[in-house]
């Protein structure tokens, strides 16, 4: 159940994302103009892995990818959408015949996992851990799946953006509220989310539970945030600003009171991969900015 939360919650987080154009938080990442040259056809069912393939310059040999792999915006035209993991099935991924198939352990459904590994095709599932730590690792053992050792470039990247955090007096309490829908869920501890508040210098709001959960009233007048903060789509579908303030229990809290609404591309903030430091950079300058 756990892991259908966080899948529902944070990887369904990017379902649209692939709409998201001019938002100011949109990356600069330079793609790699070189790489050790291969025959793979690889498909990658993770937005922080395919962002990692991209950027050690493999981004051709990539035929497919996942919904949430919303980056860089030229996949679309090369890499076929195969859905989203929670309801993907072994025939789209056989139809563009891989070499290679690489994904994560958070998002991959047993019943395809088993099919995949019956397929015969090599397959990398690897580790993912929402620290700085845990990219840097995923990084270096995407590169390795891929036969390319040139990635320390990607990591120490990550070390000059996140140099660049400025650090925040009085941290201010933040919840993040994934909106598709009817769906209104907001992120506990030990999340994406979480891990990415604390890294631009906020604080969780929400520290009682784990992973995601419905949001309540109850919830959200007890965390009491002082900034709302959303992917862009989300916020967009949820009727912008105002309809956020209409959300159960946000006029009492002092985000609502005093509106204060963030948002940020959401897959650049939920794929903790070689944009990872942009993004808590991105998130740092907006919480500066409203907790003035």
């Amino acid at each position: 159940m756990k892991k259908f939360i966080l899948a529902a919650s944070v990887l369904v987080a990017v379902y649209s994302c692939k709409k998201e154009a001019g938002k100011p938080t949109e990356n600069t990442t330079e793609v790699s103009s070189e790489a050790p040259k291969s025959n793979n056809k690889i498909v990658t069912l993770n937005g922080g892995i395919t962002e990692i393939v991209a950027a050690l310059g493999h981004e051709k040999e990539i035929v497919g990818t996942d919904v949430t792999s919303t980056y860089p915006e030229s996949l679309k035209a090369t890499a076929k959408d195969l859905g989203h993991m929670r309801s993907m099935t072994i025939e789209p991924i056989m139809a563009v015949s891989p070499t290679l198939i690489l994904a994560s352990d958070k998002d991959i459904n047993p019943d395809l996992m088993g099919k995949i590994k019956s397929s015969g095709i090599k397959t990398e599932v690897f580790q993912q851990e929402f620290t700085i730590d845990g990219t840097k690792k995923l990084i270096a053992d995407v590169a390795k799946a891929i036969g390319n050792a040139d990635y320390q470039k990607l990591n120490d990247k990550i070390d000059a953006d996140l140099k660049q955090v400025q650090p925040i007096a009085k941290k201010p309490k933040v919840l993040f509220i994934y909106a598709r829908g009817n769906m209104l869920m907001v992120s506990g501890k030990n999340t994406p989310m979480a891990a990415l508040i604390g890294l631009a210098g906020g604080e969780n709001a929400v520290n009682d539970f784990e992973d995601f959960k419905p949001l309540t009233p109850e919830a959200v007048v007890k965390a009491n945030p002082d900034v709302l903060f959303f992917f862009s789509s989300g916020l967009q579908g949820a009727g912008g600003n105002e309809g956020a303030l209409k959300m159960p229990g946000v006029s009492q809290t002092n985000a609502g009171k005093n509106k204060k609404i963030i948002a940020m591309d959401g897959g650049l903030v939920s794929s903790f991969g070689p944009r990872l430091g942009e993004a808590a950079v991105g998130l740092n300058k907006l919480l500066i900015e409203n907790t003035k």
